[in-house]
């Protein structure tokens, strides 16, 4: 009679790479001395030393999310290649390890998650707010109705400089952040009007209502799209901001660094 070790073996049986997310330096030294396997560490800092690191910016509740963007930080560090086979080792309730997961890993199936956090001037807790807010008004909508928006986060003095006001400030004499229940509901609201929200690093909620000026030449985006992400493309070439955008037209959210696309979800499968 097969044990429940022996069925659990086939997890772990025949894979490429190990990936441990946070571990305790005791767990990565028991791990590190595996033949004939990489250990990769996902992380906030290597502090156990690893030869083979992907900076993790945030800890992600989601624990798919926590994976899905060391794979994909992996593969774009060439420490891991498509079609990988891996065992994924983390935390899921308690302090210590209690969770492994076998995962392919899978260039076509990327997200862009890891784009989108990944070397970001803003904080990644702020990108991972706006980001939030943005998929939770493309599964909503404005009153049921589908709503675009387009939110900068990152460099507002550029981005300020590269644009001009449509209506009136309401964040003008304020100092609310973004993250804040109250505020988000704000956002919620004001993004069936015309013009993108510019946020700064820290979260701060500097304008709304600001039409993007950089030139889109020499801007390349995806046949189909139109001049919210035209802008959200330029603004971003131009400047060290991240773009967050919600499509009206289709629902999805995507986002712009430095000129391109980076990511495109669908919100209803997030």
């Amino acid at each position: 009679m097969a044990s429940l070790s022996d069925l659990l073996n086939d997890l772990v049986t025949g894979v490429d790479a190990v990936f441990l997310f946070s571990p305790s330096g005791s767990y990565y030294e028991r791990l590190s001395d595996l033949d004939e396997l990489d250990v990769v560490v996902v992380a906030p800092d290597n502090a156990v030393g690893a030869s083979e690191y992907v900076e993790l910016p945030l800890e992600f509740d989601n624990v798919k999310d926590r994976i899905r963007f060391g794979i994909e930080g992996a593969i774009e560090q060439g420490i891991t290649e498509d079609g990988d086979e891996l065992a994924c080792i983390a935390t899921m309730f308690e302090d210590g390890i209690d969770t492994v997961t076998r995962v392919r890993a899978n260039e076509e199936s990327h997200s862009g998650i890891y784009g989108l956090f990944a070397n970001s001037r803003a904080d990644p807790g702020v990108i991972r707010d706006v980001f939030e807010v943005a998929i939770e008004l493309g599964k909503k909508g404005q009153k049921g109705k589908p709503v675009g928006a387009l939110f900068v986060v990152g460099d507002a003095g550029k981005v300020m400089n590269k644009s001009r006001p449509l209506s009136y400030n309401p964040f003008e004499k304020s100092h609310v952040h973004v993250g804040d229940p109250i505020v988000n509901v704000m956002l919620k609201e004001f993004s069936r009007l015309d013009g993108a929200f510019v946020i700064s690093d820290s979260g701060k909620i500097v304008s709304a209502y600001r039409y993007l000026e950089p030139s889109a030449e020499g801007v390349d985006i995806p046949k189909g799209l139109g001049a919210r992400h035209m802008a959200a493309g330029a603004i971003t070439r131009d400047t060290n901001a991240t773009a967050i955008v919600l499509s009206e037209s289709d629902g999805l959210v995507r986002s712009f660094k430095g000129g391109e696309l980076i990511l495109e979800l669908d919100p209803e499968e997030y």
